[in-house]
């Protein structure tokens, strides 16, 4: 390691290459701060080039590289290696170009996701994708993990918002995948890889005209089941809401502790629905909203920004708050088919009592993300591992109703264990067919995703050092 660190030291300013023990800890963990491991070195380049020279310098050596962008990610995705380089892109956050007229911006990747919203707003465009997490979110790992947010219900993850990305190959290779690419979607595989296909050096995003009205609407309810019933019946109406949230009364009470929201006192659940659109359709589907909801004690809809920003202001912060009633937690991201909802949630209360584990929930209603908080503490003998059990029981209920054990947070390491209750043997062998034909030395971010993660000679039809991206993304062979 000194070797290498050496000649990263050549390749960088003294101050981007980080080996002091106290410091490399900052990096030990994402937000998911369960799985914890300290780099051998860190690493802060300041443009892509200085990221391709030091993954070649990794390939020289034949070391690990992990890429990290803000640290909020929620799957041990940017857990770095004791025995290898923590690439992080903090330093590469210009706004590059904005361009309205093709309604899209170029950004390096540790651009905070809010940072577009906020440098096109007064022009009338935002960015659609908005994770919690979005003040201090980098687009970098939004591409690595497709993050959703509250509004992907109905404008889509940041896969269907990314028109072109330059990346480092993990060879050190510097390339463009654009969507109007022919060919195989390589940008599409890229989006969503989790650091295992290269890293992302420059993003051009889709912009999104600001729509002509927004109605937000809080409906506060005595059970979360008549929550439940209430999204069904929306979307069944054929409403289609830019979000739909909702919490329950232990994610309220977090909620009420950390930002004094004032959501409704005695709520069961409240769900947050938010219409968007041309004014008269908005009127319309308001209007239909009403009578769905007419089981709520109370319903309250928000008559400017500054109300609509009080009602979003308890939701955004659940997943921090949930630190002011509880030592520790896990946060889970399942997905369960709408009509499942109120089955899993019931199922989830009987973990919840019959482990003596608090399980807070949020989540994503419209399209069935569910965000249990699984709530220990930590200093308690077996608490961690009691949660661990409900954690892991959660991800089989959303298998067992037909759903997925992600919805936006990404597989990582804290996942990759449960990728053999979805997907066979050779499922996952024709998954790692496509890593390894970007990562055929299998540097990039090695041990998240797969279980068994396999040397390329080792995965049935490929060949060791086979690499498809020649001459600007173009695939030479697959």
């Amino acid at each position: 390691m000194d070797t290498l660190v050496a000649a990263l030291r050549t390749l960088l300013p003294h101050d981007s290459v980080i080996t002091d023990p106290v410091r490399l800890r900052t990096y030990e963990c994402d937000g998911l701060t369960y799985h914890r491991a300290t780099p051998g070195v860190v690493v802060l380049p300041g443009t892509a080039e200085q990221v391709a020279r030091v993954v070649r310098l990794c390939n020289d050596f034949g070391v690990p590289f992990v890429a990290r962008g803000a640290g909020t990610g929620l799957s041990g995705g940017a857990l770095p290696r004791e025995d290898g380089v923590l690439i992080v892109t903090s330093k590469m956050r210009s706004i590059l170009e904005i361009d309205l007229d093709n309604r899209r911006a170029v950004v390096e990747p540790g651009v905070t996701n809010l940072a577009i919203t906020e440098a096109v707003r007064d022009r009338g465009y935002y960015y659609a994708p908005d994770p919690s997490s979005q003040q201090v979110c980098s687009i970098g790992g939004n591409v690595a993990e497709n993050s959703g947010g509250a509004h992907c219900l109905k404008y889509g993850f940041t896969v269907n918002h990314v028109e072109a990305c330059e990346i480092v190959t993990p060879d050190g290779d510097l390339v463009t995948l654009d969507r109007m690419d022919p060919g195989y979607d390589l940008l599409g595989a890229f989006v969503g890889s989790e650091g295992t296909l290269g890293i992302a050096t420059k993003v051009t995003v889709r912009l999104c005209r600001a729509p002509e009205a927004v109605t937000t609407v809080l409906a506060a309810f005595e059970s979360i089941e008549q929550g439940g019933q209430a999204v069904s019946a929306i979307i069944g109406a054929g409403i289609v809401p830019a979000a739909i949230e909702m919490m329950d009364a232990l994610a309220i009470e977090a909620a009420e502790a950390a930002v004094a929201c004032a959501y409704p006192e005695g709520a069961g659940a409240v769900l947050i629905v938010e219409l968007d659109g041309p004014a008269a359709e908005v009127d319309r589907q308001f209007a239909r909203l009403r009578e769905i909801c007419s089981g709520a004690f109370e319903l309250r809809v928000a008559a400017d920004a500054g109300e609509r920003a009080a009602i979003w202001k308890g939701r955004k912060s659940a997943f921090a708050a949930v630190g002011r009633i509880s030592p520790a937690y896990i946060v889970q991201d399942g997905v369960v088919p709408r009509t499942s909802l109120p089955t899993v949630l019931a199922a989830i209360d009987r973990l919840s009592l019959e482990h003596h584990i608090r399980v807070a929930n949020v989540f994503h209603a419209g399209d069935g993300n569910l965000h249990p908080l699984v709530l220990f503490d930590d200093g308690e003998p077996g608490a961690g591992e009691r949660a661990e059990v409900v954690s892991g029981a959660i991800l089989d209920l959303c298998i067992e109703h037909g759903g997925s054990i992600t919805g936006e947070h990404g597989v990582g390491v804290d996942k990759s264990r449960y990728m053999t209750k979805m997907f066979s043997a050779d499922d996952l062998d024709t998954m790692q067919l496509v890593r390894c034909a970007f990562d055929p030395q299998g540097l990039s971010n090695p041990g998240k995703v797969f279980p068994t993660p396999r040397l390329c000679g080792e995965v049935p039809g490929v060949r060791k050092g086979v690499h498809p991206l020649v001459e600007q993304g173009k695939a030479e062979q697959f």
